[in-house]
């Protein structure tokens, strides 16, 4: 299947997306908050909401989008993520979000497909969110390649300013997946296996990008959502649920960090990226 250069422009119409804090508390528990993040899980602290939920309102654009774009979801991955919060996330709201598709890009043997969504509480814009996602077999076709996004580099032996390891439970993904994000790839061994992955059905990567964030938040934000600017990764290996996940974070300057997490001691990092802060 050949993509659609056309769709490079095209926006939906608003689409609703209402929730309440046990949808914030489910996602929360899907990114592995324990009764160690109370404040993320139970009302009667708010409860607050990591900020990673922003990619929560786009799912229902996601293959709609997909579809636009002239691409086989059985050859999509998803290659980086980003969001950029403008204020902090409601516990319950009424959010109306659109989508649009802001390239196509040649890399030759793939191509690089680009949604965004914006999400809004009646007229205030609360966060935005950027999708990556390569399509295997799809290049060559003459296309533009990808403007120049910002790159953070890792430090080169500089002492990490915070670190994170957790265990991810082997039920994870089964739990991440009640979200939104239905793709058997994270639940079916059969299907797993049958798209290469013979080891099981693999974490979801918006669930290590909720890892992350949760890491980020704790590290550099003093715990603090609200701190948290704008969040920007690219997916490089796949984690599968029962690993270890260990997130590092370096101060790059007064408010940029760069990011690194890695699996079960695997010496490449599984993610990598930079978040903007506010300091606490």
């Amino acid at each position: 299947m050949s993509l659609d250069l056309g769709a490079v422009g095209y926006q939906t119409e608003p689409f609703s997306f209402e929730y309440d804090f046990k949808t914030t508390i489910l996602y929360a528990l899907g990114i592995g908050c324990t009764e160690n993040d109370l404040d993320y899980l139970y009302e009667g602290r708010g409860p607050k909401v990591v900020p990673s939920f922003a990619v929560v309102p786009a799912y229902s654009a996601l293959e709609p989008l997909v579809r636009k774009a002239g691409a086989d979801m059985t050859k999509v991955v998803h290659g980086g993520q980003s969001i950029t919060l403008h204020a902090p996330i409601p516990a319950a709201a009424h959010l109306k979000t659109i989508a649009k598709i802001e390239g196509i890009y040649d890399f030759k043997r793939l191509s690089q497909v680009v949604f965004s969504t914006q999400s809004f509480q009646k007229d205030q814009l609360i966060f935005e969110t950027e999708w990556m996602l390569v399509v295997r077999d799809t290049g060559g076709f003459g296309g533009p390649r990808p403007p120049k996004n910002r790159i953070v580099k890792l430090p080169g032996d500089q002492t990490p300013t915070f670190q994170k390891r957790e265990t991810i439970p082997k039920t994870q993904a089964l739990l991440y997946r009640l979200s939104g994000d239905l793709n058997p790839l994270h639940a079916d061994p059969a299907f797993a296996s049958s798209v290469g992955f013979d080891q099981g059905p693999i974490l979801h990567g918006l669930c290590t990008f909720g890892y992350v964030t949760r890491a980020l938040v704790a590290g550099a934000c003093g715990g603090d959502p609200s701190l948290l600017r704008h969040l920007n990764v690219q997916f490089k290996k796949p984690v599968w649920p029962g690993e270890v996940i260990k997130v590092e974070g370096f101060e790059a300057d007064q408010t940029t960090v760069a990011l690194a997490a890695y699996a079960d001691e695997r010496p490449e990092a599984v993610v990598g990226g930079w978040a903007e802060v506010l300091r606490p």
